[in-house]
């Protein structure tokens, strides 16, 4: 906790004044602290503990929680005993010497005495002060676990006598000073955003939609919504939480109390009774509204009532007043205003609040004598229940509830300041439901917009523009890349084989499964009274299983099994524990995993046990089996996690120490998130750049070092044509942060929103929108300016070691290396995708050759595989990638002076590259990487047949045919790759034209041509179609163009629900594909 820094200012202001207090009490409420010897504290740890004086006490003081931890404050030294983490943060308050402020004495906790020796010293230091008697404690206060409890013991034998000093601590914390003011302002903000935009926003959207929503889902929602960060006002989401779960009511039943919960009852469009808090930095806010659907005029007269009750509430609360004095005069109020709802009045006003949600022994109460306090913070609320709406039309709106409240901060004057100021009157919280005409002109509206739609979707443009557009001189372009291609094969196999005739033959040594042992001696053997008895044992130190076979104990390591399971027959419970072995896995080098592979090894083991019990038993006989699978699965999770990461950890580089540069001039970033993440939550914090590398460190004071030796390939992505701007650096050796290796580290910060408000109306010329867009361009300049200078810095710095690289945006194309599409995009020596995560990096140099696959012309995607100069190592394989991008990245390709090949079919490559690595002697004498373009001499001819062929035959209309040529590729795409079907959406409305006119268009060319005068044309066109495809020639009749796309559709189509409209046009190809057969068969005879 050493990151952490302790508020010197603020630690000896607290101390003092609790000395002071101590010394010489001021009355108000409680002088009990005067008579006291020795005050003590200790928290433990309890996760269901949410409030609690001890932790109240410490955060006041100190302003983090320090969990294991004894605080005694004797009349001359203030002694902590915790940790030795939490001690290295209590020396900041050791330094201190001040007046009135004692020594600060500091004990670390030994384990190996269970402390008592500590315990011992504080014993004496509690006698020692006064009179040593008197101990005042936090008596409801009760941490579990064994440090507490050892404490608790030594105090009982010690015989103090205990005096509960919760109200008066309670009471010394109660007046806020500046700091403490400010905390609770922003979680009475962040209190106030959650209710306006979140919870009001949504009961509007569900009673305007009419929905069933329950009440804890509105409740969950409002957790939820502190995590987001438009209701969070730029606050740190880590510092944010809920100070008690949203309470949701309606349809009658209300419990105006903040221990209620919301239930899960629907929400009734009646009266509807919110209340929810926020905390920031553990301070405490409140906020309490009720809305009202549809209300009476009574309802109406009664809620503003309330309103006058609390606002006269607020006049009241001035210092020096007692707080049952205000509960009096508020009485008196309702007594002469309305005398009737006395009854119905809540039984206090209100309490006060800080670090702890409800202070008990504060409240606006008949019995309450406490005096108000300038800068007390109260939780002031006012309520009405059991009134009845003898016009409500059912049953859950007769009876409803009125309940207003609000964080209040008394001041020098009244009335008191409200700190959650939204508004609450009548015309703010009632919700009058609209007539129907109101919805069917919303509906007009929406039918009115439905033609615009429609036009957006068919005004589309085509999407082979680029290929329909090639001019003349590529074909030199394309001669002149194949010449340098050629020359880069020959080089290619060359390098590649000297290169490997260097490396020699290393191989990967196979990895020996470590011989386990449970015991190395006989002496380590457990002697509980199970093994004695024969019974199954789980011995967790040694993560051993002690099984009974043919009634002698035999001890199994955790590591050798493989699964349990149980069942239970009849009378009967049966536990079978299956073994690894050889022959279990059918994986690789499996015989490397058990060092005496040729030995006898058990498969498994099967008890039975009885689950009766009988006379006199505790339990019955099944209950050890029971026990026993328990047991093993927790064992054995505990053992497969702690080998996952000794694997992580095993093959990492140990990098050098950052040397911390002093210069405060140091470049430096603020205001980054860091990819990945280094816990769950995302965080922000600084990058620096220190003498031989970089360190990251978040808010939250974790850190990340990366040094410069260890840095492959830097990259700087400006944010031009992205909601990210970033560096990313791409590394040579993983590092370990969050638990996990990571070679691919990331710092970015967001610019302007990710998310667009689809509620708002749009309007080009609308003021809020073109402010906003121009301060959206001021903060891309200003960011992008603070990354350029850093990373000039840097490079002038690390005297160019460290060189960032920015992609290439014009040369970017998209495809998909993980999961989805991505635009990849060149540098200057890489090809990166960095805006989506996880990122993709290759580095040219590292590349051997580039094979495209499923290079066929009716697709309209091919993939692209990148195979690595070191072999062992997995090709990396970009999918989806679109046809119509092939020579933009051959071009690139070629320029980087990287071999390119391509190939009709998708290639095994593991197999392909254990033949090379087993054998890359033989595999080069065979011709290398030849075999990726076998049939590469004859493509040119080829390619000019087609030509001849293709101007064989003219069609009457060019239009119709490329149009369906263009559908033809999508649908053949389509079956091939169902990844992209996604992006293809509307395929057909793109095209311009219906199945049906396609058939029309087909059915009137058909009946235009002569078929007998034609017969030798088709003839020849229908032997050459089925031999081959062709990229430019429309060499397919109208009727076989409908028979294919019917079968390409219909494949890629398999598994996905179809409309209709869909069935129609399926079943109107189907006939045309038909009458094409038919047709087909005329022409032939």
């Amino acid at each position: 906790m050493s990151s952490f820094v302790l508020d010197k200012e603020s630690f000896v202001r607290r101390i003092k004044r609790l000395y002071t207090e101590w010394k010489a009490p001021s009355t108000g409420h409680d002088d009990a602290l005067s008579n006291l010897d020795c005050i003590m504290s200790v928290v433990g740890v309890d996760e269901d503990v949410i409030y609690s004086k001890s932790m109240a006490l410490q955060l006041w003081l100190l302003g983090y929680e320090l969990t294991d931890t004894i605080s005694v404050f004797a009349s001359d030294a203030i002694y902590f005993l915790t940790s030795k983490k939490k001690i290295e943060f209590l020396k900041q308050a050791q330094n201190i010497s001040e007046e009135g402020v004692p020594e600060i004495k500091l004990l670390v906790r030994d384990r190996t005495d269970k402390d008592q020796a500590n315990f011992e010293k504080l014993i004496k230091t509690i006698q020692n002060s006064k009179k040593g008697k008197r101990l005042g404690v936090f008596t409801k206060d009760a941490f579990p676990g064994e440090f507490s409890e050892a404490w608790k013991k030594m105090l009982t034998a010690s015989k103090f006598e205990h005096v509960d000093i919760s109200t008066i601590i309670a009471y010394l914390m109660c007046p806020k000073d500046e700091a403490e003011i400010n905390n609770i302002r922003k979680a009475s903000l962040v209190s106030m955003e959650i209710f306006n935009k979140y919870l009001k926003d949504e009961i509007m959207d569900i009673i305007d939609s009419d929905r069933k929503v329950k009440h804890t889902k509105l409740s969950d929602g409002c957790e939820a919504a502190i995590g987001e960060k438009k209701y969070t006002s730029g606050l740190d989401p880590r510092l944010l939480d809920m100070a008690y779960p949203p309470i949701i009511q309606s349809g009658g039943a209300y419990s105006l109390k903040f221990s209620a919960a919301a239930d899960k009852n629907h929400l009734h469009f009646g009266v509807i009774v919110c209340s929810l808090g926020a905390r920031y930095k553990s301070y405490c806010s409140n906020i309490s509204r009720t809305f009202l659907v549809n209300p009476t005029e009574a309802m109406q007269e009664n809620y503003t009532f309330l309103v006058n009750v609390q606002e006269e509430i607020l006049k009241l609360l001035i210092p020096n007043s007692k707080l049952c004095e205000v509960y009096e005069k508020t009485l008196a109020y309702v007594k002469k205003e309305k005398p009737n709802m006395v009854d119905n009045l809540t039984k206090s006003f209100g309490f006060a609040m800080g670090l702890e949600f409800r202070e008990n022994s504060i409240v606006i109460g008949p019995k309450c004598q406490a005096l108000i306090k300038k800068n007390m913070v109260f939780n002031l609320h006012v309520g009405i229940s059991n009134l009845t709406n003898p016009d409500a039309a059912d049953k859950e709106g007769k009876t409803y509830a009125l309940f207003i409240g609000d964080t209040v901060l008394v001041g020098d004057t009244a009335p008191a300041s409200v700190m959650t100021p939204s508004k609450k009157k009548i015309k703010n919280v009632g919700i009058f439901i609209k007539d129907d005409d109101d919805e069917e002109e919303d509906v007009d509206d929406k039918k009115a917009t439905k033609p615009d739609q429609s036009t957006e979707i068919l005004g589309r443009s085509k999407r082979n523009a680029v290929l329909d557009s090639k001019l003349r001189n590529e074909i030199n372009t394309e001669e002149k890349r194949k010449e340098h291609q050629r020359e880069l094969a020959q080089q290619l196999n060359e390098r590649a084989r000297e290169r490997l005739a260097k490396q020699g033959n290393s191989k990967e040594v196979e990895k020996v499964r470590k011989n386990t042992v449970s015991y190395k001696s006989m002496s380590q053997i457990p002697r509980e009274p199970e093994v004695k008895e024969l019974k199954l044992y789980v011995d967790k130190k040694y993560e051993t299983v002690i099984m009974p076979v043919f009634g002698i104990q035999v001890p199994f390591h955790i590591s050798t099994i493989k699964n349990i399971s149980q069942s239970v027959e009849g009378e009967y419970t049966y536990l079978r524990i299956n073994f690894f072995h050889p022959g279990a896995t059918m994986g690789r080098n499996e015989g490397g995993l058990y060092p005496q592979p040729e030995a006898t090894f058990v498969k498994e083991v099967t008890y039975r046990s009885s689950n009766i019990k009988e006379h006199g038993e505790v339990a019955a006989p099944s209950a050890n089996l029971n026990n026993a699978f328990r047991l093993i699965k927790e064992v054995q999770k505990r053992f497969k996690t702690r080998e996952a990461e000794e694997r992580e950890k095993e093959d990492l580089v140990k990098q050098d120490t950052l040397i911390l540069s002093q210069n405060k001039g140091n470049p430096k970033l603020k205001d980054l998130y860091i990819r990945p993440n280094i816990v769950t939550k995302r965080m922000t914090g600084s990058l620096e750049a220190h003498t031989n590398g970089f360190r990251y460190i978040s808010v939250r004071g974790d850190k990340v070092d990366i040094l410069y030796n260890n840095i492959k390939s830097a990259f700087f992505q400006p944010c031009d044509g992205e909601m990210i701007i970033l560096l990313h650096f791409h590394l040579k050796y993983a590092i370990m942060f969050g638990k996990k290796k990571h070679v691919d580290v990331q710092f970015y910060t967001e610019v302007g929103e990710i998310t667009t408000d689809l509620g708002k109306h749009q309007h080009m010329h609308d003021r809020d929108d073109l402010a906003a867009e121009q301060a959206e361009r001021e903060l891309r300049h200003k960011l992008k300016t603070a990354f350029k200078s850093f990373c000039e810095k840097v490079e002038a710095m690390t005297k160019a070691q460290v060189e960032f690289d920015t992609p290439f945006r014009e040369l970017g194309f998209p495809g998909a290396p993980f999961r989805s599409t991505v635009t990849l995009q060149p540098t200057s020596g890489s090809l990166v995708n960095l805006t989506e995560w996880p990122p993709f990096v290759i580095t040219l140099d590292d590349v051997e050759l580039v094979h495209f696959e499923r290079v066929q012309f009716h697709l309209r995607n091919f993939d692209m595989i990148f195979v690595f100069k070191e072999y062992n190592k997995k090709v990396a394989m970009v999918n989806a990638i679109p046809m119509n991008m092939l020579d933009h990245v051959k071009e690139w390709l070629n320029s980087c002076d990287i071999r390119y090949s391509e190939g009709v079919q998708s290639l095994n490559w593991q197999k392909i590259m254990k033949t090379i690595t087993d054998d890359p002697d033989g595999f080069f004498e065979q011709g290398g990487w030849t075999f990726l373009d076998p049939e590469s001499g004859s493509e040119a001819d080829n390619e000019s047949a087609e030509s001849e062929e293709d101007e064989a035959y003219n069609p009457t209309d060019a239009e119709s045919d490329d149009e369906t040529d263009e559908d033809d590729s999508e649908y053949s795409e389509a079956s091939e790759d169902e990844s992209d079907d996604s992006d293809e959406l509307g395929s057909d409305e793109e095209s311009g034209k219906d199945w049906s006119d396609l058939e029309r268009e087909a059915a009137e060319e058909d009946r235009n041509n002569d078929y007998a005068t034609d017969d030798k044309r088709n003839g020849k066109f229908e032997s050459k179609k089925h031999g081959k495809s062709s990229k430019h020639s429309p060499s397919k009749s109208s009727k076989d163009k409908y028979h294919n796309r019917d079968k390409h559709h219909s494949s890629s189509s398999s598994g996905h629900k179809s409309s209709g409209k869909d069935k129609d046009r399926k079943r109107s190809r189907e006939d045309s594909r038909d009458n094409g057969h038919s047709k087909s068969k005329k022409s032939r005879h």
